[in-house]
């Protein structure tokens, strides 16, 4: 029986970074990933309306924009799921914020706020090598001289984060080995060298939540459990598919060297049906 929520999972993301009365978590998680680049004090939630909206299923994107004290936008988003164009999705993503900023008069000159996007991916991001982190800025490219800090992508892997608790020696170790291992922990992990983990334990503690907030964690963890489970459905199809051309494959080049029907059939476990159509 789990004790904590699920942060995978839509109510599980935002109960943990997206609510007023636990923004000093976001805070913190921000200043452990940001550390020696920037302290935040504060943080606004933003209307997610201002967002662009993209058709299609959205079932595992869970958005959270939030701005500082001087004014530096934040999206923080948790994705499931692969996606092709996942890079530019993101790049317009926040292009968009910065464009939306010249609406502001005329008086606007080009002051433009820092743009940063977070994103957690609960998938590899196809980069080689696989790391966990993948920070990019606008730069020189000769000079490799960063260009702008105006826009910002640091995309979290997931999947590339094997440590256990005791290699944890970083507090943004701690945070993803916590986020990515809770719904099989049994209690919150590094509470006595971090102390807004004694809140994070009490805010995703399963019993914390009201009749109301559990009904609506538990259709917001179905829709996750579901979307894992077609995911992994197609990935075993896949797999399958691409079995059974390669077992094609051997057995067009075994009828090309002359083998009968049936000792290909036998070998390759494919109809003589199927054989003889090759």
């Amino acid at each position: 029986m789990e004790r904590f929520i699920n942060p995978f999972s839509d109510v599980g993301f935002k109960r943990i970074f997206g609510q007023e009365d636990t923004k000093d978590l976001l805070i913190d998680f921000l200043n452990d990933l940001l550390v020696n680049e920037r302290i935040i004090t504060d943080i606004t939630f933003m209307d997610k309306e201002i967002l662009p909206v993209f058709k299609g299923f959205r079932g595992a994107i869970y958005d959270i924009y939030c701005t500082d004290s001087n004014g530096t936008n934040f999206i923080v988003e948790m994705q499931n799921g692969y996606q092709t164009y996942f890079r530019e999705r993101a790049l317009f993503y926040l292009s968009h914020i910065i464009t939306r900023q010249g609406s502001a008069g005329g008086e606007w000159h080009f002051d433009v706020k820092a743009v940063y996007g977070v994103f957690f991916m609960n998938f590899r991001l196809n980069s080689i090598p696989h790391k966990l982190r993948t920070n990019v800025i606008l730069a020189d490219r000769e000079t490799h001289e960063q260009f702008s800090d105006k826009l910002r992508f640091i995309f979290i892997e997931l999947p590339s984060f094997t440590k256990q608790e005791d290699e944890c020696d970083t507090n943004f170790d701690k945070w993803i080995y916590t986020l990515k291992n809770m719904e099989i922990l049994k209690s919150i992990p590094f509470k006595d060298h971090k102390k807004v983990f004694k809140k994070l334990e009490k805010t995703v503690d399963l019993a914390s939540l009201d009749t109301e907030e559990r009904e609506r964690y538990d259709e917001s963890i179905k829709v996750y459990r579901d979307y894992v489970n077609t995911i992994d459905s197609a990935k075993k199809e896949g797999r399958k598919e691409g079995e059974e051309n390669k077992q094609i494959e051997i057995a067009r080049k075994m009828k090309a060297e002359g083998l009968s029907v049936g000792v290909i059939a036998r070998l390759t476990d494919l109809s003589m049906d199927a054989i003889e159509k090759l």
